[in-house]
């Protein structure tokens, strides 16, 4: 599983991010191409766990799973409002996501 876990997340992102580009165009697979974008980044992101004793990291891979959960959340927003609503849960996902990639790595260096 280990060696999937990268090539999941790539290919998750790259869908995601095609999902959501092209959800402005009211193409009608967007909210499908997302959804399973969103659902392979939250898979390779709890497949991926930090086995450590430190409570800092404990915390930090909490966030960083909610922010994969949100993700999937966005997705059934987006086909269930369909106005902007999606968007609010897909910025906190995002800022969660990002918070969590950088200091992630900061404290696994420590």
């Amino acid at each position: 599983m280990k060696r999937l876990v990268q090539p999941l997340m790539l290919v998750g992102a790259v869908l995601a991010l095609v999902g959501v580009a092209s959800y402005i165009t009211h193409w009608s697979l967007s909210p499908y191409i997302y959804t399973i974008g969103a659902t392979m980044v939250a898979l390779a992101q709890i497949n991926s766990p930090i086995k450590t004793d430190n409570i800092t990291l404990k915390r930090l891979r909490a966030q960083q799973i909610i922010g994969a959960i949100l993700l999937v959340v966005t997705g059934a927003l987006m086909f269930f409002m369909h106005r902007n609503e999606w968007i609010v849960c897909l910025s906190v996902a995002a800022l969660l996501e990002l918070y969590t990639a950088f200091r992630i790595p900061q404290q696994l260096e420590k």
